[in-house]
């Protein structure tokens, strides 16, 4: 059973509040693009690919309730939405990506001989709606690839895997990234165990990985974030597959803080470390990690727990959400739906592939 993070139908969405996992299983009802936002920001719904889903399918329900009477008063409109939509959580770059590609497709068909306000409109939702599906496609490709890589590389052993925050069903629109490489892995037969970290401080791999594993009947263990080195001393860690927000020219990474600990822990134990993602991930308009805009989140998630302070009272806190893994210290590579690529190589292995 692969769990549904998000239910759409034309004109209705809804989705997993994951705040609430592991205890109670909720579905929230979102009616357009406000309610996305203040859910993407609050982590009601987080994971780069499912926060670009839930933002243009929340648009898309805006759409089909509203008449326009001008091609330009809808693109008016959609443009405004999608803004808003992208400064939820600005790190991950995947709803930026799709924002900016509905848009140029969209001014395409506005430019057509003949195309009206209701046929626009009609036609942009017709696309959005396709977005789930083609997310889970990628996603299965992007754990067939990493599969093959990891298994080839362990020479047909069993393989135990070292994963950290949540990229599974629950931060896409099915089957996941890091968390599809290991779930491939699982159907093949070749995985022997899955770790996961807790991820503090919101606690993404105790709460919602864990979660996944147990659902699914993935053998799984979780650790704590400050066991990981020791575990890659203990456990005869295969690798290490990690998912990204946000991965840039020069092939540093932008993910879930507390990666880049990992791969500095994996290349001291000589250990593969692999990030897996989609293409839509890849950000070639910025040429390294340092500039990447990192979320810095509230105080509130280090110095309370389930609402109970744990911290002294006046202390400062600095709670990034990120952080910048170095190309170098990927040495697996990086994962995506069209193949296996070196780090340092993904600039070029991607304009190649989508020339």
């Amino acid at each position: 059973m692969v769990l549904e993070a998000i239910h759409y139908r034309r004109g209705e969405l809804s989705i997993l509040n994951q705040l609430l996992l592991p205890q109670s299983a909720q579905y929230e009802t979102l009616g357009g693009v406000r309610d996305a936002w203040h859910a993407i920001r609050d982590m009601k719904v987080r994971g780069a690919p499912a926060i670009a889903a839930v933002g243009c399918l929340s648009l898309a329900v805006e759409l089909v309730h509203k008449d326009f009477s001008t091609t330009e008063e809808v693109a008016e409109f959609v443009h405004e939405k999608l803004q808003c939509l992208v400064s939820a959580r600005p790190t991950a770059v995947n709803m930026a990506r799709e924002a900016q590609e509905l848009e140029v497709v969209f001014r395409e068909m506005i430019r057509k001989e003949g195309s009206t306000a209701t046929g626009v409109r009609d036609w942009l939702v017709t696309k959005i709606e396709g977005i789930p599906e083609r997310d889970i496609q990628v996603n299965r490709n992007i754990g067939q690839h990493g599969a093959r890589h990891i298994i080839a590389r362990a020479r047909d052993q069993k393989v135990v895997i070292l994963t950290h925050c949540n990229t599974g069903a629950l931060a896409t629109c099915g089957y996941g990234t890091a968390l599809g490489v290991v779930r491939a892995l699982h159907e093949a037969g070749t995985l022997e165990r899955v770790y996961c970290t807790e991820t503090r401080p919101y606690n993404q791999g105790a709460r919602l990985t864990a979660y996944e594993l147990v659902a699914e009947g993935i053998p799984g263990t979780l650790l704590a974030d400050s066991a990981v080195a020791f575990a890659m001393a203990q456990k005869k860690i295969t690798a290490v597959v990690v998912g990204a927000d946000r991965i840039v020219a020069n092939g540093d990474v932008a993910n879930k803080l507390g990666t880049f600990s990992l791969a500095l822990a994996a290349h001291y134990h000589q250990i593969p470390f692999y990030v897996a993602a989609p293409s839509s991930s890849w950000d070639p308009k910025l040429p390294c990690g340092s500039s990447v805009v990192i979320e810095e989140r509230t105080a509130a998630e280090l110095t309370h727990i389930n609402g109970q302070r744990i911290a002294a009272q006046g202390i400062d806190v600095w709670n990034p959400a990120f952080d910048i893994t170095p190309v170098n210290l990927i040495t697996g590579g990086i994962i995506t739906e069209l193949g296996v690529f070196p780090a340092a190589n993904l600039t070029a292995a991607m304009l190649v592939s989508k020339s």
